[in-house]
């Protein structure tokens, strides 16, 4: 299902400047899963390109993992007001893109507990499962997921950091990716 840039299957619609679809190597193995757009996010078209983006950067870069050789997407593709997290019937409307965005990938990264949250339909303590590889059946889809924590967490916990770095080092060599 293509992603219309005109979209109104929810709520998000009304506040949001844009639709905010996937970048990178939109054919790799590899997709980053984050939350949602956030303001910057928003007005440049672009996932993680704020303040999280600059977080996914220096962890990207730790793991020598370029880039332009992953998908980088979000659970809903337009901002929530405030930056607050989506809602259930949020992310429920966004599921076409988001299964679109999934199929066919060797390796999921959930980037922190809603992308975490909407893949394994649970509720999960971050730090508890940081860095496991897991096998999800989602929606029909078998996908192998690595399970971390958002970039976002970063800005106040060194460990997420280091955990995140290590979560992508995990999935750079899990697909083979050379830098």
């Amino acid at each position: 299902m293509p992603l219309d840039p005109r979209c109104t299957s929810c709520g998000l619609s009304g506040g949001r400047r844009q639709v905010v679809p996937p970048s990178g190597d939109l054919n790799s193995c590899l997709v980053l899963l984050g939350e949602a757009p956030g303001e910057r996010e928003d007005k440049l078209g672009q996932p993680f390109v704020g303040r999280a983006g600059k977080w996914l950067d220096k962890c990207l870069a730790d793991a020598q993992l370029p880039r332009e050789k992953i998908m980088i997407t979000n659970t809903v593709k337009c901002r929530p007001p405030d930056n607050r997290r989506p809602e259930p019937e949020e992310v429920e409307a966004c599921m076409p893109h988001l299964m679109e965005d999934l199929k066919g990938r060797g390796l999921v990264v959930a980037l922190g507990s809603t992308a975490i949250e909407a893949l394994l339909g649970k509720k999960v303590k971050v730090g508890e499962v940081a860095n496991q590889i897991v096998d999800v059946d989602f929606h029909g889809l078998k996908l192998k997921v690595l399970l971390t924590y958002h970039p976002s967490a970063c800005i106040y916990n060194r460990d997420a950091r280091v955990k995140l770095a290590e979560g992508l080092r995990m999935a750079k060599e899990y697909c083979g990716i050379t830098a």
